[in-house]
């Protein structure tokens, strides 16, 4: 089924849309809330939560890019989940170097401001579009996927150390074009 059928299934408040969202997005959000939270029950857990969230946000919300959309919300849930489960403990290293890593941007604006939010993701996709491609797969796999810098490794045929500091590399210029564009944002 097409993502505009699926929105409109929501649109009518029929039930069959969680249904159809759930048999096209499930890997696709599965696959994130494993990369984040490395189990079976949260994961699901959270995929659950997700239908729920877009049941409740569609409508008034319409998104543009139906996957994107649940991609973004799955992350989320998951983000929540995980300082639920480590607050007052140590995380685990991965998602302590994703979010270490991510501070470092100083990315900050409220979900409420959509104006920022949309000028913001203007500028983020401005970004990947002028990267390579190899780049630019790097990058999401780690910002959007979440995946390991080891298994990064394994799909670009790289060492470790060369990920990182591509990584290290991109997230400076993402940093500079950010400072850059800070008068608009």
């Amino acid at each position: 089924m097409k993502d505009d059928e699926i929105i409109n299934l929501f649109l009518t408040r029929d039930e069959n849309a969680i249904k159809e969202l759930s048999a096209k997005y499930h890997p696709y959000c599965y696959k994130i809330a494993w990369n984040l939270l490395a189990n079976r029950e949260d994961s699901e857990e959270c995929l659950n939560d997700t239908w729920f969230s877009v049941w409740s946000q569609i409508p008034p919300s319409k998104p543009p890019v139906l996957s994107h959309f649940c991609g973004r919300i799955t992350r989320n849930h998951c983000i929540d989940r995980l300082r639920k489960r480590f607050a007052g403990k140590r995380p685990d290293i991965h998602m302590a170097d994703v979010l270490g890593e991510m501070d470092q941007l100083n990315i900050t604006y409220t979900v409420e401001d959509q104006l920022a939010e949309k000028e913001l993701l203007e500028v983020i996709n401005d970004f990947l579009g002028k990267m390579k491609a190899e780049e630019r797969d790097i990058f999401v796999r780690r910002y959007w996927f979440l995946d390991s810098i080891a298994s990064i490794s394994k799909r670009h045929h790289m060492s470790a150390g060369s990920v990182k500091m591509n990584l290290y590399r991109n997230r400076k210029k993402l940093l500079k074009m950010l400072e850059r564009e800070g008068g608009s944002l």
